[in-house]
C-alpha cells in the first residue's frame, strides 16, 4: 500500500512538472507574439461620424458594384470618389496610374503634412474578390481611411502622412508585382529613410460580442487571444515588433475599443493577407489593422459581405485609434 501511493505521488509530480514547463513555454510565447505593454495612449477627444463611415461603404458597396478587377468603369469611379474625398479632407492629391495587361488602374495617393520629415503611410484597398458587394472587404478599410483624412486635415500634423486607396490587391494579381500596393512600395523604395512606417487597413468593420465568434489560426492562439471578436488587431511579420508595438501603444486607450497585437512567422496563415507584404522587401517596416478577416468575417469573399453586417460606431473607434497612432 505505502509503495502505491509513493508511485501515486511521483506520478502527480511528475504531471506538475509537466504541466509546469507548458504553462510556462505557452506564457513566453504569448510574450513574445502578443508583445504585452501596459503602455496607451490618452483618450481622444477626436470624433468621428458613423453614419459617414456606412454612406462610404454603401457608396462603394452598392453604388460601385461590381468593383473588381474586370470592371474598370467602376474602379475607376472609386478612384475619383476617393480622391475627392480626399481633397475636401484638405489633401494634396494624385494619382499614380500604371498599366497591367494593356488595361490602366490608379492608386490614390493624398498627402498631409508635404514637406515635413519623416513619412507615415496609411493606406487600404479598394478592389473586391470578384463581383461581391465587398463590405468589410475593403469598403470598411477606404471608409475608415477617408475620415482619418478627415481628421488630418484639421490639424497641423508633426510629420508626413500620405493616405494611399490602392486597387488590384485581390486575385488574380494578389502576392504579384502587379498589386497597386507593390507598385506604391516600389515607387517610394528609394527613400526608405524617409520613411517611418506603413499601416495597411484590412477589414475593419466586423465585430461580434458573442462567445465563440473569434476563431484563430490553431489551438495555441485560441489559448492566447479572446473568444470574443469584439477587438481590432495589429498584426504583421515577426521582424516588424517594433512597429507593431509602437503602433498599438499608440491606439490603445483613445478609444474604448480593445487592441490586441501579433507578430508572427508568415506560415501562419493570415500574416500576410494583405498589402502590408509588399513593403517588407524594400525595408519598410508595415503592419496591417484588421478585424482579423475570415477568423471572424463569416461572409468573407462571398455575396454575404453586405454593408448591413458592419458595426459603424466601432468602426469610428477603429479611425480615431489610428488617428491617435499617426498623429
Amino acid at each position: 500500500m505505502g509503495d502505491g501511493e509513493s508511485v501515486k505521488r511521483k506520478i502527480i509530480k511528475s504531471a506538475a512538472r509537466i504541466l509546469g514547463t507548458v504553462v510556462i513555454i505557452v506564457f513566453a510565447v504569448w510574450i513574445a507574439l502578443a508583445q504585452p505593454s501596459c503602455r496607451s495612449n490618452d483618450a481622444s477627444s477626436a470624433t468621428v461620424s458613423p453614419s459617414e463611415l456606412r454612406q462610404h461603404v454603401e457608396t462603394l458597396s452598392q453604388r460601385f458594384y461590381p468593383r473588381h478587377w474586370r470592371n474598370r468603369e467602376n474602379l475607376g469611379k472609386c478612384a475619383d470618389y476617393i480622391a475627392e474625398q480626399f481633397e475636401e479632407a484638405g489633401a494634396v492629391v494624385e494619382f499614380q496610374p500604371f498599366t497591367v495587361d494593356g488595361r490602366e488602374y490608379r492608386n490614390v495617393i493624398g498627402r498631409f503634412g508635404v514637406g515635413l520629415r519623416p513619412r507615415i503611410v496609411v493606406g487600404a484597398h479598394y478592389d473586391t474578390c470578384g463581383p461581391q458587394p465587398g463590405a468589410d472587404d475593403n469598403a470598411s478599410g477606404i471608409a475608415v481611411l477617408i475620415e482619418l483624412a478627415e481628421l488630418l486635415g484639421n490639424i497641423s500634423p508633426t510629420s508626413a502622412i500620405d493616405v494611399v486607396a490602392y486597387t488590384l490587391e485581390e486575385p488574380p494579381f494578389f502576392r504579384s508585382e502587379q498589386m497597386g500596393s507593390a507598385i506604391h512600395a516600389k515607387s517610394i523604395a528609394d527613400d526608405k529613410t524617409m520613411y517611418r512606417g506603413v499601416i495597411v487597413l484590412e477589414m475593419v468593420g466586423y465585430f461580434k460580442d458573442d462567445w465563440g465568434s473569434q476563431n484563430h489560426p490553431n489551438l495555441l492562439l485560441r489559448l492566447m487571444y479572446p473568444s470574443r471578436g469584439n477587438f481590432i488587431g495589429v498584426v504583421s511579420r515577426w521582424d516588424q515588433g517594433d512597429w507593431v508595438k509602437a503602433v498599438k501603444g499608440g491606439m490603445k486607450g483613445t478609444t474604448e475599443l480593445p487592441v490586441y497585437s501579433m507578430r508572427g512567422p508568415t506560415v501562419v496563415p493570415g500574416i500576410d493577407f494583405s498589402d502590408h507584404q509588399n513593403y517588407w522587401k524594400y525595408g519598410f517596416k508595415a503592419l496591417m489593422v484588421t478585424d482579423t478577416a475570415f477568423y471572424r468575417n463569416e461572409a468573407y469573399h462571398s455575396p454575404r459581405d453586405t454593408s448591413d453586417r458592419l458595426d459603424y460606431d466601432r468602426m469610428a473607434q477603429v479611425t480615431v485609434a489610428v488617428f491617435g497612432a499617426i498623429k
